[in-house]
């Protein structure tokens, strides 16, 4: 039996292999005839003649195989010789944590022949519930506003919601989370960080804007880094803004842009305080003082203090 597991929000696959793994392990108490194999750098010929060989213990293995779209003579050999696999009395699971393309010649063939299950990135309402659930099982509850930062702070990551969820639950047992908690305890992503800094610059407010980059100058971030970050969010900013102008609804704009609902929720709140042709000018801006500072016109730290004094 083969199953493939692919999307983008590999936290929850992780998960459902990792189950898959236990569950396996209950039933053949070996527990050695379970495999892992990287499928970037793998042979079709190693899988088959794994799945071929003959187990110790007469005992169903468990092969899990990662990552094998992007390879590109893996996928050329089983495209020819799948049908070998198929059959198994084994369990294959094929797991991609990378995008796949919908035209992909696996995906589409794996489409037909074995069982499949997609893991999107959860909608905001989904990633609540998700805290929610992880929280009840220690007995823990949260407050909606300290909810609300703690996604915030951790942008919908599952891998970071995970850790955080956790520490939080061990501050506070069996009690309820507050804002002042999640302040407390998870350091936000310097993502973050950015959107005040941009929400500065909406509101005209250079100097808290200032304040907030040279805050992460002083901690050492890289002057280069935090002008990709600014210049990320404001690509951003104009892909949202631009679909706000056509009159697309919020809802549309994660389908059309394929940006991570936490990043619409932001860029939607802040692009609502810009003009599209001003949002155009900084970004031209951008561009202009990160050539500067690659032509070596411009120190990097300076550069990013006329960039806020010029917006």
């Amino acid at each position: 039996m083969i199953f493939l597991l692919y999307g983008p929000d590999n936290y929850s696959s992780r998960e459902k292999v990792r189950e898959m793994i236990e569950h396996h392990k209950e039933i053949h108490k070996s527990g050695l005839d379970f495999k892992y194999l990287d499928g970037k750098d793998l042979d079709f010929s190693t899988l088959l003649n794994e799945d071929q060989q003959s187990s110790i213990f007469n005992e169903k293995k468990l092969i899990v195989v990662t990552n094998v779209v992007s390879n590109k003579e893996f996928k050329e050999k089983f495209l020819k010789s799948y049908k070998k696999l198929i059959d198994s009395p084994n369990i294959i699971v094929f797991l991609e944590e990378e995008k796949i393309a919908a035209n992909d010649s696996i995906l589409n063939l794996l489409k037909k022949h074995i069982k499949c299950q997609e893991f999107p990135i959860l909608s905001l309402e989904k990633m609540k519930r998700w805290v929610k659930n992880e929280l009840s099982k220690v007995k823990g509850d949260i407050s909606p506003n300290a909810l609300d930062k703690l996604l915030e702070y951790c942008e919908g990551n599952l891998w970071s919601l995970s850790n955080e969820v956790k520490k939080l639950a061990a501050f506070k047992i069996k009690e309820t989370i507050e804002v002042e908690d999640v302040e407390l305890l998870v350091k936000p992503k310097i993502e973050t960080d950015i959107f005040k800094t941009i929400d500065a610059i909406a509101s005209k407010d250079k100097k808290a804007a200032l304040t907030l980059l040279h805050k992460h100058l002083d901690k050492g971030d890289a002057p280069l880094y935090l002008l990709s970050m600014i210049n990320f969010q404001f690509r951003n900013l104009l892909l949202v803004k631009d679909l706000m102008e056509k009159g697309k609804s919020y809802y549309d704009i994660p389908k059309l842009t394929k940006l991570h609902p936490f990043v619409v929720k932001k860029s939607y709140q802040s692009a609502q305080k810009f003009q599209y042709q001003e949002l155009k000018k900084i970004y031209q801006k951008i561009f202009q003082v990160d050539l500067s500072i690659k032509t070596g016109k411009l120190k990097p730290e300076i550069a990013l203090d006329i960039l806020i004094a010029e917006i």
